[in-house]
């Protein structure tokens, strides 16, 4: 970590959680954590240097002016909860570096460890056979068979084996490795949706999440989102309902016409 992370603050926290989030399926991750961060008034604790871990590709000219290099942000924030037991650490990547993403999960480890949070959680999404229209459920996993017991309290959905991508699900294996509890909540997206932003996903983990964590947070904005996202998604649906039909169809005066041919 020496050299890689740049401190803006060094609050004293009480038995803090750590929250770690990049986008990923469905944006479920980063719609939860970017909810998170602007209701609860989350303040700049940390950065991680980018340049290590990611390469530029390019470079923006504006009026002719060559600009530095931009990098992804991978930024931490603190929140002291007063109404709790545990405050929280949040730690917001913009993206996923190409190479080096182990090296990555153990930078943000090494901050999770030196204010002694005592579990990490993630979020993602679970591909599914849910229909858009259906109420999507919360999966959850952990890194320890004591977690998994805990969630049960919480009914959330039993998978068993799964397969969670990206530093999402890496860095708790890392956590594992590293014996730092980790717990990883899943929200349901349908799979033929996958590469469509899903709040109604994020909605039903960051719920659950709260609950966790024992804190309390106005939905009522997520919620809405969530509301318009289902539409829309009907209407996509809807459109490419009609593209298939056009197009294994022909319509009936078609058909005559080609009889009247023959």
């Amino acid at each position: 970590m020496k050299g890689l992370v740049r401190f803006y603050a060094r609050p004293r926290l009480k038995s803090p959680n750590m929250v770690a989030s990049w986008p990923g399926v469905s944006d479920v991750s980063i719609i939860v954590a970017n909810y998170l961060k602007r209701k609860l008034g989350f303040k700049e604790l940390a950065e991680i240097e980018a340049s290590y871990f990611f390469d530029p590709i390019g470079i923006i000219v504006r009026d002719n002016v060559v600009e530095a290099p931009q990098f992804p942000e991978s930024k931490f924030y603190y929140w002291k909860n007063k109404g709790g037991d545990s405050d929280i650490i949040l730690f917001i990547g913009d993206d996923q570096p190409a190479t080096n993403s182990y090296e990555l999960a153990n930078c943000i480890l090494d901050v999770g460890e030196k204010f002694q949070v005592k579990r990490v959680y993630t979020c993602a999404a679970a591909l599914s056979r849910i229909h858009h229209t259906e109420q999507p459920r919360v999966w959850g996993v952990a890194t320890s068979p004591q977690g998994a017991q805990e969630l049960k309290q919480y009914d959330l959905t039993k998978r068993g084996n799964l397969q969670i991508a990206g530093l999402n699900g890496l860095l708790l294996g890392v956590a594992k490795e590293r014996d730092i509890d980790g717990v990883c909540l899943l929200g349901e997206v349908p799979a033929y949706a996958a590469k469509i932003e899903n709040p109604m996903a994020a909605l039903v983990v960051l719920e659950t999440l709260a609950k966790i964590l024992q804190v309390k947070i106005d939905t009522t904005e997520l919620a809405r989102q969530a509301i318009e996202a289902r539409e829309r998604m009907k209407q996509v649906a809807a459109e490419a309902m009609g593209e298939f039909i056009d197009s294994f169809t022909t319509p009936i005066w078609e058909h005559d016409e080609e009889e009247e041919e023959e």
